[in-house]
């Protein structure tokens, strides 16, 4: 046999949220078949991986480096075995697959991403709300507060929220006031809508409804201060949609 034929793979798979019903089919086939299950247990709940086979070696990678993470994918793949790499959310995302990936390159390891559900969506679904609407908000933008890691000056809150667009704020619980003042800062009035959504898709998620004004509250209220996304909802409207309108003809109804 080859080296090339006898070379496992990497595959790097978004979880979605935390609901292991979120998993894809795909997702859930390849966790199964996976020598080597490496998941962020600090992210990623046990049950999200509970489809790996008996055999496999299921392993938590919260207090891991990239060094300690790659060499367990390279060792796996270098056995002919299958690799998952388990991240939350969708693996594009706020993640670290392209270093993981440029490593993997680097070695001649194939690799490949499945995507998963961004938290922001099922944040969206939890709280029963579009993030666009007819004759309103046509965009969604997914950002962050500077902290650790740096935002570029350009992409700062109070830049992107001036466009008036829906904003899925993520990895910013920690400081909701800074995240207000930002909001202010574009103009956006206190009563703009809010949602607090934690830990969606675990077991306990809390999904808040609020306001600019008040959603830092809200926030210490209930501790919502790791795995919350905020939504931000300018321009809301109750519009009907012309794509059912009787009026609005289209290539599928005269």
């Amino acid at each position: 046999m080859s080296a090339a034929a006898a070379m496992g793979r990497v595959v790097f798979i978004g979880a979605g949220p935390g609901d292991p019903e979120l998993l894809t089919l795909k997702a859930a086939r390849l966790i199964a078949e996976a020598g080597l299950v490496l998941y962020a247990g600090s992210l990623v709940p046990e049950a999200v991986v509970a489809h790996a086979a008996s055999g496999a070696r299921v392993l938590d990678s919260s207090a891991m480096t990239l060094e300690a993470t790659h060499a367990l994918l390279r060792d796996c793949a270098l056995a002919g075995k299958l690799a998952a790499r388990v991240h939350t959310g969708d693996p594009s995302l706020y993640g670290a697959t392209a270093e993981q990936a440029a490593l993997l390159d680097r070695e001649g390891i194939p690799w490949e991403i499945v995507p998963g559900v961004p938290s922001a969506f099922a944040a969206a679904a939890a709280a029963h709300i579009p993030l666009t609407w007819p004759g309103g908000s046509q965009s969604v933008i997914i950002s962050r507060l500077a902290g650790r890691t740096a935002v570029p000056e350009a992409e700062a809150l109070r830049h992107l929220a001036a466009h008036g667009a829906s904003l899925a704020v993520y990895l910013s619980a920690g400081d909701p006031s800074a995240v207000q003042s930002e909001l202010r800062a574009a103009g956006l009035p206190g009563d703009t809508p809010v949602v607090v959504a934690h830990k969606v898709g675990w077991p306990g998620q809390v999904v808040l409804h609020s306001t600019l004004d008040e959603f830092p509250e809200a926030v210490a209220r209930h501790g919502a201060t790791r795995q919350t996304v905020f939504l931000v909802l300018p321009g809301k409207t109750g519009e009907r949609s012309r794509l059912y309108d009787p009026d609005f003809v289209h290539g599928f109804r005269s």
